[in-house]
């Protein structure tokens, strides 16, 4: 027959002292990273293009406020060129986050 056990009383957060024990598998000088060299190099040049991209779309101001210049503002630089750029820029950097890094000689 089993036996029941009487539930033992919780120590307070005040009087219970924890020690932190914290493991180092390698010294700090050696540590691995997430990424590989090439995964960030296409990070900046995936930052890049998308910088390029809303550069092209900027501008676009009329000097006169009474005046709407149609072919300054629906030109195909911002409105074909600029997203295309923005856009391969974000396609560039989900690249970048999804390569898998080389795996290191042992």
């Amino acid at each position: 027959m089993a036996t029941a056990t009487k539930p033992q009383p919780v120590q307070s957060s005040s009087t219970a002292r924890a020690t932190r024990v914290v493991k180092q598998d390698q010294p700090l000088g050696n540590q691995d990273f997430l990424f590989d060299r090439s995964n960030y190099t296409f990070m900046i040049a995936g930052v890049i293009l998308i910088i390029i991209g809303f550069m092209l779309m900027s501008g676009g101001k009329s000097p006169d406020p009474h005046k709407f210049n149609f072919d300054e503002i629906y030109s195909f630089r911002r409105i074909t060129l600029a997203p295309i750029v923005a856009l391969l820029g974000f396609g560039l950097e989900i690249y970048a986050i999804m390569k898998k890094p080389v795996e290191k000689a042992a």
